[in-house]
């Protein structure tokens, strides 16, 4: 788990990747790894922060991998990632990828 954010002053939330298909994921307050960043479970304050960190600690073994806790910025109802890595991560590469070939 990537305690790099997990004392920040903005609200956090839980991110992984899904390991079946490498997607960026977002826990819901519900328990369930979404793509949808809006559906993220949101949490302020050291003690919530921990809560969610257990909980999110978990679900590792059922098949997320790289948890981290990452800030968040709200802009009236939508929310972003408050740093441009996290924002990239969310929305995907920043230039086409090319085509796969299958090896012959």
């Amino acid at each position: 788990m990537s305690a790099k954010s997990k004392d920040s002053d903005l609200p956090l939330i839980a991110t992984a990747n899904d390991l079946r298909t490498g997607a960026v994921v977002y826990r819901s307050a519900d328990g369930a790894w979404q793509r949808d960043i809006a559906r993220a479970e949101i949490v302020e304050g050291k003690s919530a922060a921990d809560d969610l960190l257990r909980r999110a600690e978990a679900d590792l073994a059922v098949g997320v991998a790289d948890l981290a806790l990452i800030p968040i910025i709200r802009e009236g109802a939508f929310l972003r990632p408050a740093a441009l890595r996290e924002i990239i991560r969310s929305t995907g590469p920043t230039i086409e990828l090319p085509a796969w070939q299958p090896r012959a």
